[in-house]
C-alpha cells in the first residue's frame, strides 16, 4: 500500500523521483540516518500531494515521528535543556505530522490515533527561549492544520482535551505568532456551533476566554498587529451569537471596542478605521450588543 502511495506520489506535483522520497521515508526508521530524512522529507511536504498516506502507511514511520517526539520530553522539565538542534530535529517531526492532520485521507486515521495530544507537553512550555518557542509554534501549527478545515470531528475530539486552556496561556504570553496561531484555533472552535456552545456553557468557561480577549486588545493598545487583532474581532463577534454570552459583553466588552473607531484617537482606533474587514466585524458587533 506504502508501494502504491509512493507511485501516486511520482505523478506531477512530487519533487524528485519516488524511489528518492521512499528511500527517504525507510531511512526515518534507521535511528542513524533518521535526522537527514526527517529534514530532507520536511522540505519536501509542500509540493509532495500523497506525503502524508506514504507517511501513515508504510511501516514503523509513525512510530518513528512519535519516537522524536516522546524523546524530548525529559528536556521540556526544569531546569529546560532543549537545544536549537533537538528543537529543530523534533520541529522537523512536527512537520511531517502536520502534514498527515491537513491530508483527507489520514487526518481521521491521526485523531483516531489521539496523535495531538502527544503535542500538548510542548504546548505547555513556558521558557521564552528560542527552541521553546520555534517548539510551541510548530505545535500549534498541526492543531492548526486540524482546525481549518471545518471538520465536526476535529472540533468534537479537541473539545474532550485542554486545547483551550493551552491556547488561552499562549494567547495571553506568547510571541505575536503564536499568539495569532493560537487565537486562530480558538477562533475556529468557536466558529463550530458545539464549539460555541461549549465555551458559553459556564460562566467559567466564558469569562476564561473574555478575560484573555480583553487582555490581548490591551496589549494591542500599545503594539498594534492588524493580524493578530483580526483573530481578536472574529472571536468577539462570533461570542455575540450567542444569547448569554451577549449579555455578558455587554459588561465586559474593552472600552476601547465599545465606540467608533472614527470617534477615537490612539494606534489600535487607526488600525480599525484603516483595515475594513475588521471595521465592518466591530460595526456588526456593535450591532448585535445593541440589538438582538
Amino acid at each position: 500500500q506504502a508501494h502504491e502511495s509512493a507511485h501516486r506520489a511520482a505523478a506531477p506535483g512530487a519533487v524528485g523521483g519516488n524511489d528518492e522520497v521512499y528511500q527517504h521515508v525507510l531511512d526515518l526508521r534507521v535511528v542513524e540516518r533518521r535526522e537527514h530524512a526527517l529534514l530532507e522529507l520536511s522540505k519536501k511536504r509542500e509540493t509532495l500531494n500523497d506525503l502524508a498516506p506514504i507517511l501513515w502507511h508504510s511501516f514503523g514511520t509513525i512510530v518513528a515521528l512519535i519516537q522524536e517526539i516522546v524523546c524530548i520530553y525529559p528536556q521540556l522539565s526544569p531546569p529546560p535543556s532543549l537545544t536549537h538542534n533537538a528543537s529543530n530535529r523534533v520541529c522537523n517531526s512536527l512537520a511531517l505530522l502536520q502534514c498527515v492532520a491537513s491530508h483527507p485521507e489520514t487526518r481521521p486515521l491521526f485523531l483516531k490515533a489521539h496523535i495531538p495530544l502527544l503535542l500538548y507537553p510542548f504546548l505547555n512550555t513556558v521558557s521564552k527561549d528560542r527552541p521553546f518557542e520555534y517548539l510551541r509554534l510548530t505545535s500549534l501549527g498541526v492543531i492548526g492544520a486540524l482546525v481549518k478545515v471545518d471538520d465536526a470531528e476535529v472540533t468534537s475530539f479537541l473539545l474532550q482535551t485542554e486545547i483551550i486552556p493551552l491556547c488561552l496561556r499562549i494567547m495571553e504570553t506568547g510571541s505575536e505568532l503564536s499568539k495569532t496561531v493560537a487565537t486562530f484555533i480558538v477562533q475556529k472552535l468557536l466558529m463550530d456551533e458545539t464549539g460555541l456552545s461549549y465555551i458559553c456553557a459556564t460562566a467559567e468557561r466564558f469569562y476564561a476566554v473574555s478575560l484573555v480577549l480583553g487582555k490581548m486588545v490591551s496589549s494591542l493598545e500599545q503594539a498594534p498587529s492588524i493580524r493578530l487583532l483580526k483573530h481578536v474581532m472574529r472571536c468577539y463577534l462570533r461570542l455575540s451569537d450567542n444569547s448569554r454570552a451577549r449579555e455578558a459583553l455587554r459588561q465586559c466588552l474593552p472600552e476601547c471596542l465599545q465606540s467608533d473607531p472614527q470617534l477615537q484617537s490612539g494606534a489600535l482606533a487607526k488600525c480599525l478605521r484603516e483595515d475594513a474587514t475588521t471595521k465592518k466585524w466591530l460595526t456588526q458587533l456593535h450591532q448585535n450588543l445593541s440589538t438582538r
